[in-house]
Parts: C-alpha cells; sequence; structure tokens
C-alpha cells in the first residue's frame, strides 16, 4: 500500500501553471547562459576551446556545447576547424551593429574623429554610456603603432576610462556615488583611481579643465584624453578620445591635445544641434 501512495504521489498531475513555470524559468536560464558564451567569446578575438569556454563559464561542457551548436545554427557563433576554437558569429555582429546605428550621430561623427586623428597623429575614440559602462561605438586608428586597450563594442567602467570621468564630470556627487556603489573601483593598474575622495578631487579638476585624462590607470603604458559631446539639452550624448602610448602622449604634449580634444568634441556638439553646458 506504501508502494502506491509513493507511485500516486510521483505522477501526481501537475497543474498547467507549474509546468510553464518551470519551462519559463529553464528557457531565461539557457538564455542567460547563451549569452554569458557570447560575452565571453567577445572578449578574446583570437577564440576558445570549448574545455576553456567551459571553465570561464562555470558550465559543463556538455551544456556549452548544447548551446554552442544552437549559436553556431543562428550564426551566432562559428567554428573554427583547423584551430579547434569558437568565434563570435557574423549574426552577433549585425545585431550588435543596430547599437550604434540606433544612435545616428556615430556616421556624423567619423569627420570629427579623422579631425582629432589626423590633429594629434592618436587614435580617436566615440564612445557612449550605457548602464553605468562605457562602450566604444566606433575609432579611427592612429597611423602609429598603437595597443588598443579596448575593442570596438568592449566595455569598461567608468572610472577606470578617460571617456568615463569626463562624463562622470558631468554628474552631480551623488549620481558618482551611485555609479561607485554599484560598481566599486576596480584597481586595473597600480595608477588606478581607488578611494572615492581621489575620484571627486579629479572630477573637479576635469570640470575646469575641460577634459579628462586616463593616466595609465586603466593600461600601464597607455593614456587617453576625452572630452563630452552634448545634446540639446545641455547633456552628455557621448564623448570623444584619443589614445595613444605615453612615449608619444608626453606631459609636455597633455594640455595641448587636451584643448585639442576639447575643442573638436565642441564642433561636433554643434553639428550635432547640441548645446554647450554653461559654465558652472
Amino acid at each position: 500500500m506504501s508502494k502506491n501512495v509513493i507511485r500516486r504521489k510521483s505522477l501526481e498531475a501537475r497543474s498547467s501553471s507549474e509546468v510553464e513555470h518551470e519551462a519559463r524559468d529553464g528557457g531565461v536560464q539557457s538564455v542567460d547562459r547563451a549569452l554569458s558564451i557570447l560575452e565571453t567569446l567577445a572578449e578574446d578575438d583570437e577564440g576558445y576551446r570549448l574545455s576553456d569556454l567551459a571553465v570561464r563559464t562555470g558550465l559543463s561542457a556538455s551544456t556549452v556545447h548544447r548551446l554552442l551548436a544552437t549559436l553556431e545554427s543562428r550564426r551566432f557563433v562559428q567554428f573554427d576547424r583547423a584551430e579547434s576554437k569558437w568565434h563570435v558569429g557574423s549574426r552577433a555582429f549585425t545585431v550588435g551593429a543596430s547599437f550604434a546605428w540606433r544612435r545616428n550621430f556615430s556616421t556624423q561623427a567619423i569627420p570629427y574623429l579623422r579631425k582629432l586623428r589626423d590633429l594629434t597623429r592618436e587614435t580617436a575614440n566615440l564612445a557612449v554610456v550605457d548602464d553605468e559602462f562605457i562602450i566604444v561605438l566606433t575609432r579611427m586608428e592612429s597611423r602609429e603603432i598603437m595597443r588598443s586597450l579596448t575593442q570596438v563594442g568592449g566595455r569598461v567602467p567608468m572610472v577606470t576610462s578617460g571617456v568615463g570621468k569626463a562624463v562622470l564630470a558631468t554628474y552631480s556627487d551623488e549620481d558618482v556615488g551611485a555609479v561607485i556603489r554599484h560598481h566599486g573601483m576596480p584597481r586595473l593598474t597600480g595608477k588606478s583611481i581607488v578611494r572615492p575622495s581621489d575620484l571627486f578631487k579629479e572630477l573637479e579638476k576635469i570640470r575646469q579643465q575641460g577634459f579628462a585624462l586616463d593616466d595609465e590607470e586603466a593600461c600601464m603604458g597607455l593614456r587617453c584624453i576625452a572630452a563630452v559631446v552634448y545634446n540639446d539639452c545641455a547633456e552628455p550624448l557621448a564623448a570623444i578620445s584619443v589614445s595613444g602610448m605615453t612615449s608619444r602622449l608626453t606631459d609636455d604634449r597633455l594640455p595641448d591635445v587636451g584643448q585639442i580634444v576639447r575643442n573638436v568634441a565642441g564642433e561636433l556638439t554643434l553639428a550635432l544641434g547640441g548645446v554647450m553646458p554653461t559654465p558652472r
């Protein structure tokens, strides 16, 4: 009799809402895991082997393989059989590119990025804020030797980048504090700003001079100088920057290059119908 009771309990029909809930949770988990795989693949142009992806994502190799097969069928990932490595696929680029097209100022910014590159002889970048992170939309590469830390489409914390600090300088102290609470102040190099008090001092300096400097705070050997592009409400729309090796962006060049970046950002603001904010 006890067997019958146990058997009836195990075969007890579940309500349709319970079945729907489990299916929905399982579907959400699969989506989350697939996106985690895509984000991991985007971190390295050289690609990842299946075993490496499993380690990096914390998923079993069988789960990763199953999700990769689905993503490959939709061309979101592709497999290099010669090296047995997985890479981001063409469909992921197409979907991601819509982010830049939605911000239609990217195309209009190209001549100004080219001007910025030619005037400074350094790589010029256009970036925006998304969910309290900086995303590089496009860039004009320098003709000089350059190591680029952040790829187009890459995300970096606001407090560790010149572009991020340029935008943070337009925020209130309360809003800056919220960003710090949400994402912390990671130490990426020995020169990273990791104390809120030091960051607030740096932001006040940025407000006074009109441009921000990432002085090897994200990567040793690299500097970035940035200024904000404003919309028609005098609010930050985007930011432009130049990035280069410290051997070229030397201390004596920083004021002149900073002024060039600030001026070109002002020109782009006006070209986009934006309004420069009144000085505080």
